[in-house]
């Protein structure tokens, strides 16, 4: 996967990647760049060095996203020399009013450096010149440069600046990078003439392109430790098997491969909402100053998020692929540690994520978010159109009959066949939704019955369908599902419920557990064994259990919050008919795992009912009647960057599909990511409550109560639906192809 997801990106990324690698050998990277690398030429006549840039500066005229994503496949080569840090000079400049210097940029005649941090302070001459004197350290790519953009403190406020690297006093600092130099900048008096200034940019204007620019080489570097540590995993051999296969190694893998998803996804949506800003392109000052403050504020939010995620992720996937090498990994020979220092050296330039989590919280506290908006193409009005005439008529309906009209035309669950869907491809689905929330319709909760009826709807006969189907879908039958037993949680096929064939049916006897409102479903989903031949996946029918029939026991079970929503089950000699079997006998493993699969896509898309959310925690936030201490605020932009990779996860899987494509590791990892979302969000709100978090588990006792059964709610989230430890397992073994843990006994 990449940042970007377009066939063009997709194309443009393979291009990238297959140049780098024919022109970035790992021993060039490790020759450092005193000046110019072997490949500078080539790079300008790709076009990489003006993919942001108008076309009649020399540039493609694309966006920032082209860019990110040409930084990202150059990073995994982890390129030496300045190709970076000329691109966010020329990406500085161009949102300035004085662009003369793209040209000479974009076609790699003269290279570029910005510094982040400076003690440069300017007097105004009347001429309208800058005076500069002071020093700017440390400035990524400076002893390379032909041309620096640095900040100055004048008394009009700071302003930014385009000088002649031969101006200054250069001198390069021993860095930690060994690929890429930092440099320390002096300037004695520097007259900056007019036309030098860079009017109109600001600093959170360079502070939000260096956290995209630097967050797409984070993920580049991040994308290559993953890769590389995973390959590595598969082929070394310890006791016996590949250490892919040890859980340690499976699940430190898989959480490389959430971190990096969560950084490309909160990259992508930064260049989506400078876009959304119109922002780091050529405009006047009255222009910028008729943009939306919203639209602006956003940018600031999505580039912080992407300024906390993407750096660490960087580090942090570094340091995991050293400890999956394990020895050679801290070989100076090994190229791991090339990354691990260009990872430190990324934040360290960026500022500490501590710094970007402060940015992050002081906007969620003043109500900034990003909607996650999919943009649709033109010929989707048409379809709009029909839909919106559609729900307007099922709207002037009420209750149950509203409730039916909606399953009778396929709204509720619209991708299912017809006449229980509508068929609907992605973008219809997409239509609906919106639709449905702008008519202030509200489809039916299905709950269990969401898992059900797509099982049916596959595998079900016709008499099934007609009879279960249309009172699933408006919400008139309550559905259990009777999966799980005392010996088979997770390890859900070693199940041994029996079901002995009688005449006209089957009779099952044994246990179920935690079954969610078994005590007021009507019908129950159920498998058990019918044979013992064979594999554990082998032997096992998919039944629909009438729960009122005789022999059916229903024991609730206490939560830790006091209620009462699992149970257990008593199945003795329960009678079910053959025609209540679903799919073929036997066969009734692969039935479930339709069910399991919509299980796990429903439970995923929000907070499960505890209502633990961000809105739900910034809403707690501004009735405590105080100001939230430093910590608190980190504790409190944690969860704010992590539900907004979630959000933003979601659009991509969105996008895929109304591409017509797989979603990949997007959807796995949102997957995962959502099921402990609510745990950190209620986690964060007891430590807010302090001492008043003592209060009881209550919804009823206000914020202290409703909070303290949230934190005790949520811990099922990571159990029900597959372990966090299951879902790390699938992720490492689908998505990185790492080696299935062994069966018992081999």
């Amino acid at each position: 996967m990449a940042i970007g997801l377009s066939e063009e990106h997709e194309a443009l990324r393979e291009s990238v990647s297959g140049w780098a690698e024919r022109n970035i050998p790992s021993e060039l990277a490790r020759a450092g760049s005193d000046g110019r690398p072997p490949f500078w030429a080539g790079l300008a006549e790709q076009g990489l060095l003006g993919l942001h840039l108008p076309e009649e500066y020399g540039g493609s005229g694309y966006g920032l996203l082209e860019a990110a994503v040409a930084i990202e496949a150059l990073a995994e080569r982890v390129a030496p020399g300045p190709y970076v840090p000329t691109v966010l000079a020329s990406a500085v400049i161009n949102a300035s009013k004085r662009p003369e210097h793209l040209e000479s940029l974009a076609d790699g005649t003269r290279t570029g450096a910005v510094a982040l941090a400076g003690d440069l302070h300017g007097t105004r001459a009347e001429d309208g010149s800058l005076v500069v004197t002071g020093t700017a350290e440390p400035v990524l790519g400076g002893s390379l440069a032909d041309v620096l953009v640095l900040p100055v403190a004048t008394a009009d406020g700071e302003e930014w600046v385009l000088i002649d690297a031969s101006s200054a006093t250069v001198t390069e600092i021993k860095s930690l990078d060994l690929t890429r130099p930092v440099a320390k900048v002096e300037l004695a008096e520097v007259t900056v003439p007019v036309e030098g200034i860079l009017g109109g940019v600001q600093g959170s204007d360079v502070r939000n392109l260096a956290a995209i620019l630097l967050g797409a080489e984070a993920t580049g570097l991040a994308s290559w430790c993953v890769t590389a540590a995973a390959a590595y995993a598969k082929v070394r051999v310890q006791f016996g098997r590949p250490i892919g296969q040890f859980q340690g190694i499976k699940h430190k893998l898989s959480r490389m491969l959430v971190a990096l998803e969560q950084a490309r996804a909160t990259v992508w949506d930064a260049t989506r909402a400078a876009e959304s800003a119109g922002a780091f392109s050529p405009m006047p000052t009255e222009a910028r100053e008729s943009e939306t403050i919203s639209a602006v504020k956003e940018l600031d939010y999505a580039a912080a998020i992407a300024g906390v995620m993407a750096p660490d992720a960087a580090v942090q996937c570094a340091k995991d692929a050293i400890q999956t090498f394990g020895g050679i990994g801290y070989t100076f020979e090994h190229d791991v540690h090339l990354y691990y220092r260009r990872a430190l050296t990324l934040r360290a330039l960026l500022g500490s994520s501590a710094e970007w989590a402060a940015t992050v919280a002081a906007l969620a506290l003043q109500g900034v978010s990003r909607e996650m908006e999919v943009d649709l193409p033109e010929d989707a009005e048409e379809l709009r159109e029909g839909i919106r005439a559609e729900i307007a008529e099922i709207a002037r309906l009420e209750g149950k009959e509203q409730k039916r009209a909606l399953a009778a035309r396929g709204f509720v669950m619209p991708h299912l066949p017809k006449p229980w869907g509508r068929a609907a491809k992605p973008l219809e689905q997409v239509l609906i939704a919106q639709e449905l929330k702008a008519a202030k319709v509200r489809p039916p909760a299905l709950i269990i019955g969401a898992w059900v009826v797509p099982s049916i709807a596959v595998y079900g006969t016709q008499e099934q369908q007609e009879r279960f189907l249309p009172k699933t879908l408006s919400g008139e039958i309550i559905w259990c599902q009777l999966f799980s037993e005392p010996g088979a949680g997770s390890d859900l096929a070693s199940l041994q419920m029996k079901a002995e064939k009688v005449e006209g049916g089957w009779k099952l006897n044994g246990q179920k557990i935690w079954t969610s409102v078994a005590h007021v479903a009507e019908w129950g989903i159920c498998i058990a064994r019918n044979s013992s031949e064979g594999t554990k996946h082998e032997g096992i029918t998919y039944f629909l259990v009438d729960m009122k029939a005789p022999g059916v026991t229903v024991r609730p079970l206490t939560e830790m919050t006091g209620e009462n929503l699992f149970n257990e089950v008593f199945l003795d000699d329960v009678f079910v008919p053959d025609e209540l079997v679903v799919g073929e006998v036997g066969e009734g493993w692969k039935v479930a795992r339709n069910t399991l699969s919509n299980e796990r896509v429903s439970l995923s898309s929000g907070s499960g009912g505890t209502g633990s959310s961000v809105p739900d925690l910034l809403g707690l936030i501004g009735r405590l009647g105080r100001e939230v201490t430093p910590v608190e605020a980190q504790k409190v932009a944690e969860v704010v960057c992590e539900g907004h990779s979630i959000n933003a996860l979601s659009l991509r899987v969105t996008l895929k599909q109304l591409a017509g494509n797989e979603p990949g590791a997007d959807a796995s990892v949102r997957k995962l990511l959502s099921t402990s979302h609510a745990q950190h969000v209620s986690e964060a709100a007891v430590e807010l409550l302090g001492p008043a978090a003592t209060t009881a588990a209550d919804m009823k006792l206000g914020d202290a109560g409703y909070w303290t059964r949230a934190v005790l709610a949520t811990r099922a989230m990571t159990i029900y639906g597959g372990t966090t430890e299951v879902q790390l397992n699938i992720i490492g073994e689908r998505m990185l192809g790492l080696p299935r843990d062994p069966e018992p006994g081999r």
